[in-house]
């Protein structure tokens, strides 16, 4: 079992995950957006979508060091594994808290707008479920690394197992030694790549980076606009003269 959920599994996520992103961008070019809602409601949506999308991209960001960096470089810079822990999880606690509170929005949103919910697929709820299940288990996993002196540190299991899946040759046996909550965020992480392609999450890979580089929109200010201004000739059905004659 130990080898099917982290020697095979990942391999299989993965070809689904870009299999799914070439076959939806050669066949479903027009799907691939994010269906903005934001005309039938925007005054929640101001403030779920920014604590959501800032608050996932500090995760994202915890998980690439945390993941990919081994514990010999920080500590041949000077970092002490406890400041490391620390930093870890007071940012992590942060933006995860953060990423819970916009998605709890978003789904609140939907739920109690009515055309936001009429436009909510069966797809786009199973999507918010193992999302929200992703972000819940994250947090779990710091709050029990506080609670529980027991645990296993993940820089010793989960990030030897994460770096060994790119070199094609998995470390199942570290894998297997972290504790549970880590490999159920792990699998629910996993789960969350597998449905990626097919949901409205595949807009994070067409960010408009473009717009850092096009010229600038100019805009004409109303003040600039003369405040009496004559009238321009318009058709006048009566007096006017007949064409034909």
């Amino acid at each position: 079992m130990s080898v099917v959920l982290w020697g095979v599994i990942p391999y299989l996520v993965l070809a689904v995950f870009v299999g799914g992103l070439i076959w939806r961008y050669r066949y479903d070019q027009f799907g691939w957006t994010t269906r903005s809602s934001q005309l039938y409601e925007s005054k929640l949506l101001r403030v779920a979508s920014p604590l959501f999308h800032f608050g996932i991209l500090v995760v994202v960001i915890g998980h690439v060091v945390g993941l990919l960096i081994p514990e010999s470089w920080t500590d041949s810079i000077g970092v002490s594994e406890d400041a490391y822990h620390a930093m870890a999880l007071s940012l992590g606690a942060i933006a995860g808290f953060a990423t819970l509170v916009g998605v709890a929005l978003l789904i609140y949103r939907r739920r109690k707008t009515g055309p936001v919910f009429m436009a909510t697929t069966k797809n786009d709820k199973t999507m918010y479920v193992v999302l929200l299940a992703a972000i819940v288990t994250g947090l779990a996993t710091t709050v029990i690394s506080v609670l529980d002196t027991n645990v296993t540190d993940y820089r010793h299991t989960v990030s030897p197992w994460f770096r060994s899946l790119f070199v094609l040759q998995p470390d199942v046996d570290a894998m297997s030694a972290a504790s549970t909550s880590f490999q159920v965020h792990a699998l629910v992480g996993l789960a969350l790549f597998a449905i990626w392609p097919f949901t409205r999450l595949v807009h994070a890979f067409t960010a408009p980076l473009h717009y850092l580089f096009r010229p600038y929109i100019v805009y004409r200010s109303r003040d600039d606009v003369p405040a009496a201004r004559a009238p321009r000739p318009g058709w006048d059905p009566v007096g006017t003269p007949d064409r034909d004659r």
